[in-house]
């Protein structure tokens, strides 16, 4: 399998998780502070939106790319 087509069918993939889930979150740990026997800790979550035009594009992108990537010369 050539590299254009694992990079497609990878964009195809990442399009498709992108237009289901619609972003992704995480949490950071931002302050930590120790006060003798006592640890304190602030954790925010963060919250990263996808826009739907990136996932369509993606998946077209991943298509394109299986498609071409087949061809020789």
């Amino acid at each position: 399998m050539s590299a254009l087509k694992m990079l497609g069918i990878l964009l195809v993939i990442a399009g498709a998780a992108a237009l289901v889930y619609h972003g992704f979150s995480y949490t950071r740990e931002s302050h930590a502070t120790r006060i003798g026997p006592v640890e304190l800790s602030v954790k925010n979550k963060q919250t990263v939106d996808i826009p739907t035009w990136a996932g369509v594009g993606a998946i077209a992108i991943g298509a394109l790319l299986l498609l071409s990537g087949g061809r020789k010369g």
